[in-house]
């Protein structure tokens, strides 16, 4: 190579490292920016689910790789309660209907979801049965959560006794229609995130025996513990009386379950 064509060469190389370092600076820039709007579109835990998050005298609290679990610190009762959140909702959100149900109890695994999306995590319920399989399960979740646990259930109806539905519904892919599960279904009154049409539709998956219940004043957000939810409407209640309704409700359903096998 001549003595001009390498002095070419060596510019050429510099703008393509320079192209390059352009780039990928722009690149983890766009990273950087879709992880920051991501945390932002997250629903944090209120104050009141990060204090249900500490173990004391009644419920021992621990995390494994699939989510946490809330345990009744002595004897527990069956059926032992599997939960999956709502869609970009931190599972510790769910800290204090856990801890509530763990009281009386039952031992409760709130499942952690990949980017917090249960669709990617449908079968996480594995890992918790699998710490006593021989004992028996339920299943449920709140909103978008509520839709996978029931797929979920479709799939492994012979290992569970029954499915719950906070402000959720069934689908096709998730119909209960054929199992001899046992099935009920909350809701609220003051909900505006909930797809009215989709959870009406949703009935035609649901067993014949399915329990409707609605809490009046209550929302979709104070289903859980993180604060106002974007399109809900103003609950006429306070959260905690929405989850003294809620856990009072679930709790008369799975003594009726227990009863029943």
């Amino acid at each position: 190579m001549s003595q001009q064509s390498k002095s070419l060469a060596k510019p050429k190389r510099g703008r393509a490292k320079k192209v390059w370092i352009l780039c990928l600076g722009i690149f983890l820039a766009l990273v950087l920016s879709l992880i920051i709007i991501y945390q932002v579109m997250v629903y944090a835990p209120s104050p009141e689910a990060k204090a249900a998050m500490k173990s004391d005298d009644k419920v021992s609290v621990s995390i494994g790789q699939a989510g946490y679990r809330f345990e009744p610190v002595g004897e527990t009762e069956e059926p032992n309660v599997i939960f999956y959140p709502g869609g970009l909702v931190d599972p510790k959100s769910y800290a204090p209907f856990a801890r509530k149900l763990a009281e009386e109890g039952h031992r409760v695994y709130v499942a952690s979801m990949p980017l917090n999306l249960a669709f990617m995590g449908q079968n996480k319920a594995d890992d918790f049965i699998t710490e006593h399989p021989e004992q028996s399960y339920i299943i449920g979740g709140h909103s978008l959560g509520g839709v996978f646990a029931s797929r979920y259930a479709a799939e492994h109806a012979e290992q569970l006794s029954g499915v719950f539905f906070l402000a959720a519904y069934a689908d096709e892919a998730g119909s209960l229609v054929n199992t001899n599960l046992a099935a009920l279904q909350l809701t609220a009154s003051m909900d505006g995130v909930l797809n009215s049409e989709a959870w009406e539709n949703g009935k035609k998956f649901m067993p014949a025996e399915t329990e409707y219940v609605t809490i009046e004043g209550g929302n979709h957000g104070q289903f859980g513990s993180y604060g106002p939810q974007k399109g809900d409407q103003q609950a006429s209640i306070k959260p905690q009386e929405q989850l003294d309704q809620v856990s009072k409700d679930l709790l008369t359903w799975m003594k009726k379950l227990q009863a029943e096998q």
